[in-house]
Protein backbone atom coordinates (compact mmCIF):
# COMPACT_ATOMS: atom_id res chain seq x y z
CA UNK A 1 0.00 0.00 0.00
CA UNK A 2 1.45 3.39 -0.98
CA UNK A 3 1.63 5.99 1.77
CA UNK A 4 1.57 9.75 1.25
CA UNK A 5 5.16 10.88 2.04
CA UNK A 6 3.86 14.10 3.61
CA UNK A 7 1.69 12.06 5.97
CA UNK A 8 4.73 9.94 6.85
CA UNK A 9 6.79 13.01 7.72
CA UNK A 10 4.04 14.63 9.76
CA UNK A 11 3.17 11.40 11.53
CA UNK A 12 6.80 10.71 12.40
CA UNK A 13 7.28 14.15 13.90
CA UNK A 14 4.09 13.87 15.93
CA UNK A 15 5.21 10.48 17.24
CA UNK A 16 8.36 12.12 18.59
CA UNK A 17 6.20 14.57 20.51
CA UNK A 18 4.05 11.74 21.84
CA UNK A 19 7.13 9.83 22.99
CA UNK A 20 8.31 12.96 24.81
CA UNK A 21 4.92 13.09 26.55
CA UNK A 22 5.26 9.42 27.50
CA UNK A 23 8.72 9.95 29.01
CA UNK A 24 7.73 13.15 30.82
CA UNK A 25 4.73 11.43 32.38
CA UNK A 26 6.94 8.55 33.50
CA UNK A 27 9.69 10.76 34.94
CA UNK A 28 7.30 13.15 36.65
CA UNK A 29 5.44 10.35 38.42
CA UNK A 30 8.45 8.12 39.22
CA UNK A 31 9.35 7.43 42.85
CA UNK A 32 13.05 6.54 42.60
CA UNK A 33 16.00 8.86 42.00
CA UNK A 34 17.34 6.27 39.56
CA UNK A 35 14.51 7.08 37.15
CA UNK A 36 13.55 10.61 38.17
CA UNK A 37 17.06 12.10 38.36
CA UNK A 38 19.42 9.85 36.40
CA UNK A 39 16.93 8.90 33.64
CA UNK A 40 17.89 5.21 33.70
CA UNK A 41 15.00 4.41 31.39
CA UNK A 42 13.76 4.10 27.83
CA UNK A 43 10.36 4.72 26.21
CA UNK A 44 9.23 3.52 22.79
CA UNK A 45 6.28 2.91 20.48
CA UNK A 46 5.84 -0.23 18.39
CA UNK A 47 3.55 -1.32 15.59
CA UNK A 48 1.05 -4.15 16.01
CA UNK A 49 3.78 -6.74 15.33
CA UNK A 50 6.14 -5.37 17.97
CA UNK A 51 8.51 -3.58 15.56
CA UNK A 52 9.94 -0.41 17.13
CA UNK A 53 8.87 2.75 15.28
CA UNK A 54 10.53 5.33 17.51
CA UNK A 55 12.04 6.09 20.91
CA UNK A 56 12.05 8.97 23.34
CA UNK A 57 15.10 11.21 23.42
CA UNK A 58 16.23 10.16 26.88
CA UNK A 59 16.45 6.42 26.39
CA UNK A 60 19.71 4.61 27.17
CA UNK A 61 20.97 2.36 24.33
CA UNK A 62 21.07 -0.66 26.62
CA UNK A 63 17.40 -0.26 27.43
CA UNK A 64 15.92 1.04 24.22
CA UNK A 65 17.68 -1.27 21.76
CA UNK A 66 17.27 -4.29 23.99
CA UNK A 67 13.57 -3.47 24.33
CA UNK A 68 13.32 -3.20 20.54
CA UNK A 69 14.19 -6.86 20.16
CA UNK A 70 12.65 -7.88 23.47
CA UNK A 71 9.16 -6.78 22.38
CA UNK A 72 9.02 -9.79 20.08
CA UNK A 73 8.96 -11.98 23.20
CA UNK A 74 5.90 -10.09 24.50
CA UNK A 75 4.09 -10.47 21.18
CA UNK A 76 4.91 -14.19 21.05
CA UNK A 77 3.85 -14.79 24.67
CA UNK A 78 0.54 -12.92 24.32
CA UNK A 79 -0.98 -12.94 20.81
CA UNK A 80 -3.72 -10.34 20.15
CA UNK A 81 -6.55 -12.75 20.90
CA UNK A 82 -5.25 -13.21 24.48
CA UNK A 83 -5.28 -9.48 25.23
CA UNK A 84 -7.92 -6.84 25.85
CA UNK A 85 -7.97 -3.08 26.49
CA UNK A 86 -6.48 -2.26 29.88
CA UNK A 87 -4.02 -5.17 29.91
CA UNK A 88 -0.43 -4.37 30.87
CA UNK A 89 2.46 -6.85 30.69
CA UNK A 90 5.84 -6.88 32.39
CA UNK A 91 9.05 -8.89 32.67
CA UNK A 92 12.61 -8.49 33.88
CA UNK A 93 13.99 -11.67 32.31
CA UNK A 94 17.59 -10.68 31.44
CA UNK A 95 17.75 -12.87 28.33
CA UNK A 96 14.55 -11.41 26.89
CA UNK A 97 15.06 -7.72 27.59
CA UNK A 98 17.84 -5.49 28.98
CA UNK A 99 20.18 -8.11 30.37
CA UNK A 100 19.87 -7.28 34.06
CA UNK A 101 17.34 -8.43 36.61
CA UNK A 102 16.87 -4.88 37.96
CA UNK A 103 15.58 -3.65 34.59
CA UNK A 104 11.81 -4.10 34.29
CA UNK A 105 10.04 -3.68 30.96
CA UNK A 106 6.36 -2.70 31.07
CA UNK A 107 4.40 -3.07 27.81
CA UNK A 108 0.87 -1.86 27.06
CA UNK A 109 -1.11 -2.99 23.99
CA UNK A 110 -3.14 -0.23 22.31
CA UNK A 111 -6.58 -1.07 20.92
CA UNK A 112 -8.68 0.85 18.38
CA UNK A 113 -12.22 -0.30 17.65
CA UNK A 114 -11.42 -3.60 19.37
CA UNK A 115 -8.29 -4.25 17.29
CA UNK A 116 -4.71 -4.19 18.56
CA UNK A 117 -2.94 -1.44 16.59
CA UNK A 118 0.23 -0.64 18.55
CA UNK A 119 2.28 -1.07 21.73
CA UNK A 120 3.79 1.44 24.10
CA UNK A 121 6.55 0.22 26.40
CA UNK A 122 9.18 1.45 28.79
CA UNK A 123 12.15 -0.12 30.55
CA UNK A 124 13.39 1.25 33.87
CA UNK A 125 16.05 0.27 36.38
CA UNK A 126 14.24 -0.70 39.57
CA UNK A 127 15.87 0.67 42.75
CA UNK A 128 15.83 -2.87 44.14
CA UNK A 129 14.67 -6.31 43.01
CA UNK A 130 15.75 -8.36 46.02
CA UNK A 131 18.62 -10.85 46.15
CA UNK A 132 22.10 -9.41 46.50
CA UNK A 133 22.50 -5.70 46.00
CA UNK A 134 23.71 -4.96 42.47
CA UNK A 135 27.30 -6.19 42.30
CA UNK A 136 29.38 -8.88 40.65
CA UNK A 137 29.38 -11.15 43.70
CA UNK A 138 26.64 -13.60 42.69
CA UNK A 139 27.51 -16.86 40.95
CA UNK A 140 24.05 -17.49 39.47
CA UNK A 141 21.24 -15.23 38.32
CA UNK A 142 19.04 -16.87 40.97
CA UNK A 143 21.05 -15.07 43.66
CA UNK A 144 20.50 -11.67 42.07
CA UNK A 145 16.83 -11.18 42.84
CA UNK A 146 13.25 -11.85 41.78
CA UNK A 147 13.06 -13.00 38.16
CA UNK A 148 9.68 -12.34 36.56
CA UNK A 149 8.58 -14.05 33.34
CA UNK A 150 6.22 -12.18 31.01
CA UNK A 151 3.09 -11.69 33.14
CA UNK A 152 0.00 -9.50 33.23
CA UNK A 153 0.51 -6.71 35.75
CA UNK A 154 -2.93 -5.30 34.89
CA UNK A 155 -5.86 -7.31 33.59
CA UNK A 156 -8.48 -5.18 31.81
CA UNK A 157 -7.38 -2.21 33.90
CA UNK A 158 -7.35 -4.06 37.24
CA UNK A 159 -4.03 -4.50 39.05
CA UNK A 160 -2.86 -8.08 39.50
CA UNK A 161 -2.84 -7.83 43.30
CA UNK A 162 -1.12 -11.19 43.79
CA UNK A 163 1.79 -10.15 41.55
CA UNK A 164 2.13 -6.80 43.31
CA UNK A 165 2.19 -8.53 46.70
CA UNK A 166 4.85 -10.93 45.44
CA UNK A 167 7.08 -8.09 44.26
CA UNK A 168 6.59 -6.09 47.47
CA UNK A 169 7.56 -9.09 49.58
CA UNK A 170 10.84 -9.57 47.71
CA UNK A 171 12.33 -6.07 47.50
CA UNK A 172 13.92 -3.74 50.03
CA UNK A 173 12.24 -0.65 48.57
CA UNK A 174 8.62 -1.72 47.97
CA UNK A 175 7.16 1.77 47.70
CA UNK A 176 9.77 2.98 45.23
CA UNK A 177 9.83 -0.19 43.16
CA UNK A 178 6.05 -0.47 42.86
CA UNK A 179 5.71 3.29 42.49
CA UNK A 180 8.02 3.21 39.47
CA UNK A 181 5.97 0.39 37.93
CA UNK A 182 2.83 2.50 38.21
CA UNK A 183 4.75 5.41 36.68
CA UNK A 184 5.66 3.19 33.73
CA UNK A 185 2.01 2.21 33.33
CA UNK A 186 1.04 5.88 33.44
CA UNK A 187 3.59 6.85 30.80
CA UNK A 188 2.33 4.12 28.48
CA UNK A 189 -1.28 5.27 28.99
CA UNK A 190 -0.37 8.86 28.14
CA UNK A 191 1.36 7.74 24.96
CA UNK A 192 -1.51 5.45 23.94
CA UNK A 193 -4.15 8.15 24.44
CA UNK A 194 -2.22 10.63 22.29
CA UNK A 195 -1.63 8.03 19.58
CA UNK A 196 -5.35 7.24 19.31
CA UNK A 197 -6.09 10.94 18.93
CA UNK A 198 -3.46 11.13 16.20
CA UNK A 199 -5.01 8.22 14.32
CA UNK A 200 -8.40 9.94 14.54
CA UNK A 201 -6.88 13.19 13.26
CA UNK A 202 -5.36 11.48 10.21
CA UNK A 203 -8.35 9.21 9.66
CA UNK A 204 -6.26 6.04 9.97
CA UNK A 205 -7.51 2.71 11.29
CA UNK A 206 -3.94 1.40 11.66
CA UNK A 207 -0.46 2.86 11.83
CA UNK A 208 1.33 -0.20 10.41
CA UNK A 209 1.70 1.15 6.86
CA UNK A 210 3.00 4.53 8.01
CA UNK A 211 5.27 2.81 10.53
CA UNK A 212 6.68 0.54 7.83
CA UNK A 213 7.60 3.54 5.70
CA UNK A 214 9.25 5.31 8.66
CA UNK A 215 11.36 2.23 9.35
CA UNK A 216 12.20 1.71 5.68
CA UNK A 217 13.48 5.29 5.42
CA UNK A 218 15.79 4.74 8.40
CA UNK A 219 17.03 1.48 6.94
CA UNK A 220 17.83 3.15 3.61
CA UNK A 221 19.63 6.05 5.31
CA UNK A 222 21.86 3.71 7.34
CA UNK A 223 22.59 1.56 4.30
CA UNK A 224 23.59 4.68 2.37
CA UNK A 225 25.98 5.62 5.20
CA UNK A 226 27.48 2.11 5.26
CA UNK A 227 28.20 2.32 1.52
CA UNK A 228 30.45 5.30 2.26
CA UNK A 229 32.75 3.06 4.32
CA UNK A 230 35.46 1.15 2.46
CA UNK A 231 34.64 -2.55 2.25
CA UNK A 232 36.93 -4.62 4.41
CA UNK A 233 37.54 -6.35 7.71
CA UNK A 234 38.41 -4.19 10.72
CA UNK A 235 39.42 -5.40 14.17
CA UNK A 236 39.94 -3.98 17.62
CA UNK A 237 40.55 -5.13 21.17
CA UNK A 238 39.93 -3.62 24.61
CA UNK A 239 41.12 -4.92 27.98
CA UNK A 240 38.89 -4.04 30.93
CA UNK A 241 39.78 -4.16 34.61
CA UNK A 242 38.02 -7.46 35.13
CA UNK A 243 39.24 -8.91 38.41
CA UNK A 244 42.66 -9.49 39.95
CA UNK A 245 42.42 -13.18 39.12
CA UNK A 246 40.37 -12.86 35.93
CA UNK A 247 41.23 -10.67 32.95
CA UNK A 248 38.39 -9.69 30.62
CA UNK A 249 39.26 -9.03 26.99
CA UNK A 250 36.77 -7.84 24.37
CA UNK A 251 37.50 -8.40 20.67
CA UNK A 252 35.53 -7.53 17.56
CA UNK A 253 35.86 -8.19 13.84
CA UNK A 254 33.78 -5.75 11.83
CA UNK A 255 33.17 -6.79 8.23
CA UNK A 256 31.83 -4.03 5.98
CA UNK A 257 30.26 -5.45 2.84
CA UNK A 258 28.45 -2.90 0.71
CA UNK A 259 25.43 -1.65 2.62
CA UNK A 260 25.69 -4.13 5.51
CA UNK A 261 28.03 -4.70 8.45
CA UNK A 262 28.65 -7.89 10.42
CA UNK A 263 30.06 -7.57 13.93
CA UNK A 264 31.62 -10.75 15.29
CA UNK A 265 32.83 -10.82 18.89
CA UNK A 266 34.63 -14.17 18.65
CA UNK A 267 37.82 -14.18 20.73
CA UNK A 268 36.28 -12.27 23.62
CA UNK A 269 36.73 -13.76 27.08
CA UNK A 270 34.56 -16.68 28.18
CA UNK A 271 31.64 -15.94 30.46
CA UNK A 272 32.67 -15.11 33.99
CA UNK A 273 31.75 -16.86 37.21
CA UNK A 274 30.95 -13.36 38.50
CA UNK A 275 28.06 -11.07 37.62
CA UNK A 276 29.58 -9.05 34.77
CA UNK A 277 28.22 -11.26 31.97
CA UNK A 278 26.31 -9.78 29.04
CA UNK A 279 23.36 -11.41 27.28
CA UNK A 280 23.35 -11.30 23.47
CA UNK A 281 20.36 -8.95 23.47
CA UNK A 282 22.38 -6.32 25.37
CA UNK A 283 25.42 -6.89 23.16
CA UNK A 284 23.27 -6.26 20.09
CA UNK A 285 21.84 -3.15 21.73
CA UNK A 286 25.13 -1.37 22.27
CA UNK A 287 26.69 -2.70 19.07
CA UNK A 288 23.90 -1.36 16.85
CA UNK A 289 23.95 1.95 18.72
CA UNK A 290 27.71 2.26 18.17
CA UNK A 291 27.47 1.73 14.42
CA UNK A 292 24.77 4.35 14.01
CA UNK A 293 26.50 6.83 16.34
CA UNK A 294 29.79 6.44 14.45
CA UNK A 295 28.62 6.70 10.85
CA UNK A 296 25.16 8.31 10.81
CA UNK A 297 23.97 9.69 14.17
CA UNK A 298 21.14 11.67 12.58
CA UNK A 299 19.29 8.55 11.38
CA UNK A 300 16.14 7.97 13.50
CA UNK A 301 16.51 5.02 15.82
CA UNK A 302 14.00 2.29 15.04
CA UNK A 303 13.78 -1.29 13.82
CA UNK A 304 14.75 -0.21 10.31
CA UNK A 305 18.12 1.16 11.40
CA UNK A 306 18.96 -2.22 12.97
CA UNK A 307 18.42 -4.28 9.81
CA UNK A 308 21.80 -3.67 8.13
CA UNK A 309 23.70 -4.49 11.35
CA UNK A 310 24.32 -8.16 12.14
CA UNK A 311 25.78 -9.17 15.51
CA UNK A 312 27.19 -12.52 16.60
CA UNK A 313 29.07 -13.63 19.69
CA UNK A 314 30.05 -17.16 20.72
CA UNK A 315 27.58 -18.77 23.08
CA UNK A 316 29.17 -19.08 26.48
CA UNK A 317 31.31 -15.96 26.02
CA UNK A 318 31.16 -12.90 28.25
CA UNK A 319 29.12 -11.19 25.49
CA UNK A 320 26.65 -14.05 25.00
CA UNK A 321 26.36 -15.80 28.33
CA UNK A 322 24.30 -18.89 28.98
CA UNK A 323 21.71 -18.94 31.77
CA UNK A 324 21.87 -19.11 34.71
CA UNK A 325 25.00 -16.93 34.53
CA UNK A 326 25.06 -13.95 36.91
CA UNK A 327 24.44 -10.68 35.03
CA UNK A 328 23.68 -7.94 37.59
CA UNK A 329 26.69 -5.76 36.68
CA UNK A 330 26.61 -6.44 32.95
CA UNK A 331 27.00 -2.72 32.18
CA UNK A 332 30.61 -2.93 33.41
CA UNK A 333 31.31 -4.87 30.21
CA UNK A 334 28.53 -3.78 27.87
CA UNK A 335 29.35 -0.08 28.14
CA UNK A 336 32.78 -0.74 26.58
CA UNK A 337 31.28 -1.94 23.30
CA UNK A 338 30.88 1.48 21.60
CA UNK A 339 34.55 2.37 22.25
CA UNK A 340 35.55 -1.08 21.01
CA UNK A 341 33.52 -0.76 17.82
CA UNK A 342 34.20 2.89 17.05
CA UNK A 343 37.90 2.14 17.44
CA UNK A 344 37.60 -0.66 14.90
CA UNK A 345 35.90 1.37 12.18
CA UNK A 346 38.08 3.43 9.81
CA UNK A 347 38.79 6.98 10.91
CA UNK A 348 37.97 6.55 14.61
CA UNK A 349 35.63 9.43 15.39
CA UNK A 350 35.90 9.25 19.19
CA UNK A 351 38.72 8.17 21.47
CA UNK A 352 37.81 5.66 24.19
CA UNK A 353 35.87 7.13 27.11
CA UNK A 354 35.52 6.31 30.79
CA UNK A 355 32.87 3.99 29.32
CA UNK A 356 31.39 2.02 32.21
CA UNK A 357 29.01 4.08 34.35
CA UNK A 358 30.02 4.11 38.02
CA UNK A 359 27.10 2.86 40.08
CA UNK A 360 27.58 2.85 43.84
CA UNK A 361 24.92 1.47 46.16
CA UNK A 362 24.96 2.86 49.69
CA UNK A 363 23.10 1.06 52.44
CA UNK A 364 22.61 1.55 56.15
CA UNK A 365 19.86 1.36 58.76
CA UNK A 366 16.66 2.58 57.11
CA UNK A 367 18.15 3.60 53.77
CA UNK A 368 19.43 2.27 50.47
CA UNK A 369 20.44 4.58 47.63
CA UNK A 370 21.74 4.01 44.10
CA UNK A 371 24.15 6.76 43.07
CA UNK A 372 25.22 7.13 39.44
CA UNK A 373 28.40 8.96 38.46
CA UNK A 374 30.02 9.58 35.10
CA UNK A 375 33.61 9.99 33.97
CA UNK A 376 35.01 11.76 30.93
CA UNK A 377 34.09 11.16 27.31
CA UNK A 378 36.87 10.55 24.81
CA UNK A 379 37.99 13.38 22.56
CA UNK A 380 36.39 13.54 19.13
CA UNK A 381 38.25 13.96 15.84
CA UNK A 382 37.41 17.67 15.81
CA UNK A 383 36.28 18.53 19.34
CA UNK A 384 37.28 18.01 22.96
CA UNK A 385 35.60 15.25 24.89
CA UNK A 386 32.76 16.16 27.21
CA UNK A 387 33.51 16.13 30.94
CA UNK A 388 31.53 14.00 33.42
CA UNK A 389 29.21 12.81 30.66
CA UNK A 390 27.60 9.39 30.56
CA UNK A 391 28.80 8.08 27.22
CA UNK A 392 27.60 5.69 25.95
CA UNK A 393 24.83 5.24 28.53
CA UNK A 394 23.44 8.78 28.37
CA UNK A 395 22.68 8.64 32.10
CA UNK A 396 22.97 11.61 34.44
CA UNK A 397 25.01 11.76 37.60
CA UNK A 398 22.88 11.83 40.74
CA UNK A 399 22.69 15.42 42.09
CA UNK A 400 24.25 16.11 45.47
CA UNK A 401 21.00 17.60 46.77
CA UNK A 402 19.13 14.39 45.97
CA UNK A 403 21.77 12.20 47.63
CA UNK A 404 21.66 14.21 50.84
CA UNK A 405 17.86 14.45 50.85
CA UNK A 406 17.13 10.76 50.33
CA UNK A 407 19.70 9.27 52.73
CA UNK A 408 21.79 10.27 55.78
CA UNK A 409 24.75 10.77 53.46
CA UNK A 410 26.80 13.91 52.95
CA UNK A 411 28.85 14.62 49.85
CA UNK A 412 31.82 16.47 51.31
CA UNK A 413 33.21 17.54 47.94
CA UNK A 414 32.41 17.28 44.24
CA UNK A 415 34.70 18.78 41.63
CA UNK A 416 36.19 18.25 38.22
CA UNK A 417 39.43 16.29 38.25
CA UNK A 418 42.29 18.39 36.86
CA UNK A 419 44.49 16.63 34.25
CA UNK A 420 42.24 13.57 34.09
CA UNK A 421 41.33 14.13 30.43
CA UNK A 422 43.87 12.62 28.05
CA UNK A 423 46.09 15.26 26.46
CA UNK A 424 45.80 15.78 22.73
CA UNK A 425 45.14 18.21 19.93
CA UNK A 426 41.63 17.65 21.22
CA UNK A 427 41.56 16.93 24.95
CA UNK A 428 39.66 14.09 26.56
CA UNK A 429 36.80 14.93 28.89
CA UNK A 430 37.49 15.16 32.62
CA UNK A 431 36.27 12.84 35.31
CA UNK A 432 35.07 14.09 38.68
CA UNK A 433 36.16 13.59 42.27
CA UNK A 434 33.62 13.15 45.04
CA UNK A 435 33.92 12.27 48.70
CA UNK A 436 31.08 10.67 50.63
CA UNK A 437 30.45 10.35 54.34
CA UNK A 438 27.50 9.33 56.52
CA UNK A 439 25.82 11.12 59.41
CA UNK A 440 24.55 9.45 62.57
CA UNK A 441 24.67 5.83 61.38
CA UNK A 442 26.17 3.00 63.44
CA UNK A 443 27.23 1.12 60.32
CA UNK A 444 26.89 1.38 56.58
CA UNK A 445 28.13 -0.27 53.41
CA UNK A 446 28.83 0.42 49.75
CA UNK A 447 28.84 -1.64 46.58
CA UNK A 448 31.31 -0.06 44.17
CA UNK A 449 30.38 -1.12 40.65
CA UNK A 450 33.33 0.64 39.01
CA UNK A 451 35.86 0.07 36.24
CA UNK A 452 38.89 1.73 34.63
CA UNK A 453 40.73 1.89 37.93
CA UNK A 454 43.50 -0.12 36.23
CA UNK A 455 42.91 0.03 32.46
CA UNK A 456 42.93 3.61 31.19
CA UNK A 457 40.96 5.00 28.25
CA UNK A 458 43.57 5.05 25.48
CA UNK A 459 44.38 7.99 23.25
CA UNK A 460 44.04 8.03 19.46
CA UNK A 461 46.43 9.32 16.75
CA UNK A 462 49.07 10.42 19.23
CA UNK A 463 46.64 11.47 21.94
CA UNK A 464 47.45 10.50 25.51
CA UNK A 465 45.51 8.12 27.72
CA UNK A 466 42.96 9.45 30.16
CA UNK A 467 43.68 9.08 33.88
CA UNK A 468 42.52 5.90 35.59
CA UNK A 469 40.03 6.14 38.43
CA UNK A 470 40.25 5.30 42.10
CA UNK A 471 37.65 3.99 44.52
CA UNK A 472 38.82 3.91 48.12
CA UNK A 473 38.89 5.39 51.59
CA UNK A 474 39.87 9.04 51.87
CA UNK A 475 43.50 9.03 52.95
CA UNK A 476 43.39 5.24 53.16
CA UNK A 477 43.52 2.08 51.06
CA UNK A 478 41.59 1.28 47.91
CA UNK A 479 38.29 -0.57 48.30
CA UNK A 480 37.56 -3.74 46.33
CA UNK A 481 35.57 -3.04 43.18
CA UNK A 482 32.37 -4.79 42.15
CA UNK A 483 31.56 -6.08 45.64
CA UNK A 484 29.93 -4.98 48.88
CA UNK A 485 32.13 -3.49 51.61
CA UNK A 486 31.18 -2.70 55.21
CA UNK A 487 32.31 0.76 56.31
CA UNK A 488 33.19 2.20 59.70
CA UNK A 489 30.89 4.91 61.04
CA UNK A 490 33.49 7.64 60.49
CA UNK A 491 34.64 6.39 57.08
CA UNK A 492 34.89 8.77 54.12
CA UNK A 493 34.95 7.31 50.63
CA UNK A 494 36.60 8.83 47.58
CA UNK A 495 35.13 8.18 44.14
CA UNK A 496 37.73 9.47 41.68
CA UNK A 497 36.37 8.90 38.19
CA UNK A 498 38.49 8.28 35.09
CA UNK A 499 38.94 10.64 32.16
CA UNK A 500 38.55 10.10 28.43
CA UNK A 501 41.38 9.57 25.96
CA UNK A 502 42.87 12.37 23.90
CA UNK A 503 42.79 12.71 20.09
CA UNK A 504 45.85 13.91 18.14
CA UNK A 505 49.27 15.09 19.31
CA UNK A 506 49.15 17.37 22.37
CA UNK A 507 51.63 19.85 20.91
CA UNK A 508 49.28 20.48 18.01
CA UNK A 509 46.71 21.93 20.40
CA UNK A 510 46.31 25.71 19.93
CA UNK A 511 48.02 27.68 22.66
CA UNK A 512 44.86 29.67 23.33
CA UNK A 513 43.03 26.41 24.04
CA UNK A 514 45.77 25.26 26.45
CA UNK A 515 45.71 28.61 28.23
CA UNK A 516 41.93 28.48 28.50
CA UNK A 517 42.20 24.95 29.96
CA UNK A 518 44.61 26.21 32.64
CA UNK A 519 42.36 29.16 33.46
CA UNK A 520 39.34 26.85 33.80
CA UNK A 521 41.28 24.36 35.94
CA UNK A 522 41.04 21.55 33.40
CA UNK A 523 44.83 21.38 32.91
CA UNK A 524 47.50 22.18 35.49
CA UNK A 525 50.31 24.65 34.86
CA UNK A 526 52.79 21.76 35.07
CA UNK A 527 50.92 19.67 32.50
CA UNK A 528 50.63 22.66 30.18
CA UNK A 529 54.42 23.02 30.25
CA UNK A 530 55.48 19.35 30.25
CA UNK A 531 52.81 17.82 28.02
CA UNK A 532 51.60 20.64 25.77
CA UNK A 533 54.85 22.63 25.65
CA UNK A 534 53.13 25.83 26.76
CA UNK A 535 54.61 27.93 29.55
CA UNK A 536 51.85 29.59 31.58
CA UNK A 537 52.70 32.20 34.20
CA UNK A 538 50.43 34.26 36.41
CA UNK A 539 50.97 38.00 36.15
CA UNK A 540 49.68 40.12 39.02
CA UNK A 541 47.19 38.83 41.54
CA UNK A 542 46.14 35.21 40.70
CA UNK A 543 42.84 35.85 42.48
CA UNK A 544 42.04 38.50 39.88
CA UNK A 545 42.32 36.02 37.02
CA UNK A 546 39.06 35.87 35.07
CA UNK A 547 37.69 33.82 32.22
CA UNK A 548 39.35 34.63 28.89
CA UNK A 549 37.27 36.81 26.56
CA UNK A 550 35.92 35.13 23.41
CA UNK A 551 38.12 37.30 21.18
CA UNK A 552 41.34 36.55 23.06
CA UNK A 553 44.18 35.98 20.59
CA UNK A 554 47.61 34.34 20.88
CA UNK A 555 50.62 34.88 18.62
CA UNK A 556 50.69 31.34 17.13
CA UNK A 557 53.81 32.06 15.04
CA UNK A 558 55.86 33.07 18.09
CA UNK A 559 54.52 30.11 20.04
CA UNK A 560 55.55 27.72 17.24
CA UNK A 561 59.12 29.08 17.44
CA UNK A 562 59.18 28.61 21.22
CA UNK A 563 57.87 25.05 20.90
CA UNK A 564 60.46 24.23 18.24
CA UNK A 565 63.21 25.28 20.61
CA UNK A 566 61.78 23.47 23.61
Amino acid sequence: MSVDPIVVGLFGNRLHSILAEQQNALVNTAFSAVVRESLDLACAVFDSRGEMIGQSVGGTPGHINAMATGMHHFVAAYPPDTLEPGDVLLTNDPWQTAGQINDITVATPVFRHGRLVAWFASCCHAPDIGGRLVSAEAHEVFEEGLRLPILKFLRAGEVNVDLERLIRANVRTPEETIGDLYAQVTGNEVGAASLLKLLDEFGLDSLDDVAAEIMNRSEKALRDALRELPDGVYTNEIVTDGFEDEDVVLRVKATVDGDEIHLDFAGSSPQSRRGINVVLNYTRAYASFAVKAAISPEVPHNAGSFRPVHVTAPEGSVLNCRPPAPVASRHLIGHFLPSLLIGALPGAAIAPSADALWMTIWRGPGFMLNVFQTGGMGARADKDGLSTTGFPSGLRSTPTEVIETMAPLVQLSRELRTDSGGAGKFRGGLGQVTTMGALGVPSWSVNGNVDRVRAAASGVDGGHDGAVGRFGLHGGPDLPAKSRVTLATEAVVDATLPGGGGHGRPRERPVAAVLADVVEGYVSVAAAREVYGVEVRYVGDPDALVRLPADYAVDEERTARLRAGN
